[in-house]
């Protein structure tokens, strides 16, 4: 896994993505994956991550994810 994540981060730099947006896009892809893991149960989601379901939902929608996307 770590070698994938290397080559991920080598072609983001490469392509010219800025430290913001890779933090972004990798914050939005990690808690697309555990909602999706919790059938869009944001307690459940927010329980595994280690955060209160506000602070999730906050962060959804900082990020632009919905639960229409899960």
């Amino acid at each position: 896994m770590k070698r994938e994540l290397d080559s991920l981060v080598t072609q983001m730099h490469s392509s010219g993505v800025g430290y913001e947006e890779a933090v972004k896009e990798f914050k939005k892809q990690y808690l697309r994956e555990v909602l999706i893991a919790h059938r869009g149960n944001q307690c459940k989601a927010a329980e595994e991550l280690g955060m209160h379901r506000n602070t999730l939902s906050r962060a959804m929608a900082e990020l632009g994810l919905s639960l229409s996307e899960v």
